[in-house]
């Protein structure tokens, strides 16, 4: 594992379809790069959490 910073990521809208392949691709390091960790923040209106 590496010891760099974790990239903070919000990944807004996260209840939706695009927020779900987005936020698998920046896990699991398809955008990023593997070795850089990431903290993912998933952010989104209450009414929304109810389409999840």
């Amino acid at each position: 594992m590496s010891l760099t910073t974790p990239a903070v990521v919000t990944v807004t809208g996260a209840a939706g379809q695009i927020g779900y392949a987005l936020a698998f691709r920046l896990a699991s390091g398809q955008l990023l790069g593997a070795d850089r960790p990431v903290r993912l923040r998933m952010l989104d209106i209450t009414p929304a959490l109810k389409a999840a």
